[in-house]
């Protein structure tokens, strides 16, 4: 990249500010006091994002009597849960790519539960008037390369093959750039039905809000720090109290579990985002994107990319960031030379848009594990459940994480609980350094593979091999 044009692009970011966009809502609502002293539940929520408020939610609503209580260290929604693309996706495999690899003989059940998954978020959002800003708009990954055009029209025939092609369109150059007018676009798969574009903070919010309606008690700036059996429950401590429950469920995601032999299937992976001023019309007219669809690259360093509901462009991915050691801090929540590289990138796909200034820019860890999906379980003999790896798909898959947990809890055989997804594990990550060579170099080995026609190294296609390999 030429220095006048880096210059001219990261003059873009002179007034973004290095906080969440989606966080810094006016109506972001108070948090809830923290816990002073003991209380007892029949069921206690550790975790206040998606993860913990579809559980409590979910669990009122199957039993209005169950007395429920959600403890979180911060406010609700202020990690991951609040600072994602907005990207709510029926897939609950990271792509079906993915979970045709790992899981053939379940993909038909797992696509139609994640369908029905996205219905009930619809539904949920009606009939808790969450104000999130939803929009059932679908999403395009399009091609920016030969190669990718080409991979896209043979993974659209193979999908009509298996009869997985339903509600999904292929567009050619011509096609796909009448729906978003980006030079760099060649071809892409337009999923009309299967993602939603929302706030994620709105969605956390109103999650919370409603728990609070249904008689949740819920109690923020509230770190769980010991968990431990009590009788026929568990006990959970907490700096100024404890809460003594039957059953506990787990959304703790990216941070520690409470559950020790847990932590080794998650790594951090830090993602980063831009947030632009809103457009003008003439600036929207140049673009297209009159169906608001949310798109996504097909490179394996991928970019996410959509429009906020005040036509602001939301351009985040690429630069996946591993810190040594899995360590969470909020330093690595801010990262200019991620920032100045997205600046480029935007500009790139949109030429049109030279000029337009970017208002925020943050990052933020997302819990990855070896099988890019989430993974289930339980400890304690059944009292404590846990959902955890999402992998960037949280929008949309936790709340089917959460009826996972309550089936768990409830020991009930459910047709999700009979998964073998659900069933079974990811392999773990290996201890420091091999965990952070590994990440590396696999990460490497990706950049290279988008430079040279996709094609994978050796260590790529071990990886496939063993089931460890990324299918977008």
């Amino acid at each position: 990249m030429a220095p006048s044009a880096m210059t001219r692009w990261t003059t873009s970011l002179s007034e973004a500010q290095p906080v969440p966009y989606w966080l810094e809502d006016p109506g972001k609502p108070h948090p809830e006091p923290a816990l002073t002293g003991d209380d007892t539940c029949d069921l206690l929520v550790v975790g206040g994002g998606y993860s913990g408020l579809w559980t409590a939610l979910i669990a009122k609503e199957r039993d209005p009597q169950r007395d429920v209580v959600l403890v979180e260290g911060r406010e609700a929604g202020w990690a991951a849960s609040g600072r994602n693309g907005g990207f709510c996706a029926a897939s609950l495999t990271h792509g079906l790519a993915n979970g045709l690899a790992r899981w053939p003989d379940e993909i038909h059940k797992l696509q139609e539960l994640g369908a029905r998954n996205l219905d009930e978020i619809e539904k949920a959002v009606a009939r808790h008037d969450l104000d999130c800003e939803f929009e059932r708009t679908g999403e395009i990954d399009v091609a920016t390369e030969t190669y990718q055009a080409w991979e896209l029209r043979d993974w659209y025939d193979e999908m009509e093959r298996r009869g997985l092609a339903e509600g999904t369109e292929f567009l050619d150059a011509e096609a796909v750039r009448e729906q978003v007018g980006s030079p760099t676009f060649l071809a892409g798969l337009y999923d009309r039905r299967g993602v939603a574009m929302l706030h994620p903070a709105k969605l956390a919010w109103g999650l919370k809000r409603a728990c609070l309606r249904l008689g949740v008690r819920v109690y923020e700036h509230t770190p769980a720090l010991s968990l431990r059996p009590y009788g026929a429950g568990m006990t959970v401590g907490t700096p100024y109290g404890q809460v003594r429950a039957r059953r506990v469920a787990l959304g703790t995601n990216i941070f520690p579990s409470l559950v020790r032999r847990v932590r080794s299937y998650t790594v951090p992976v830090y993602d980063y985002a831009l947030m632009t001023e809103p457009l003008t019309d003439e600036q929207l007219a140049s673009v297209g994107w009159r169906n608001r669809q949310g798109l996504g690259d097909s490179a394996n360093q991928f970019h996410y990319f959509r429009l906020s509901a005040d036509n602001r462009i939301l351009w985040g991915g690429y630069d996946a960031i591993y810190p040594y050691g899995g360590r969470v801090r909020a330093e690595y929540d801010d990262r200019p030379e991620t920032y100045a590289k997205l600046a480029g990138h935007f500009f790139t796909c949109f030429p049109q848009l030279e000029g337009i200034r970017f208002t925020h820019a943050w990052g933020g860890a997302i819990d990855t594990c070896s099988r890019f999906s989430a993974f289930f379980g339980t400890a304690h003999h059944g009292k404590v459940a846990y959902a955890a790896g999402y992998t960037g798909l949280g929008v949309g898959a936790t709340r089917f994480g959460a009826e996972v947990m309550l089936d768990l809890l409830a020991g009930e055989r459910t047709e999700r609980t009979e998964l073998e997804m659900v069933r079974k594990k990811p392999l773990p990550f290996p201890p420091e350094p091999f965990a952070w060579t590994g990440i590396a170099l696999t990460k490497w080995s990706l950049a290279r593979a988008d430079a040279h026609g996709g094609r994978r190294n050796l260590w790529l296609r071990t990886m496939d091999r063993l089931g460890l390999g990324f299918d977008s």
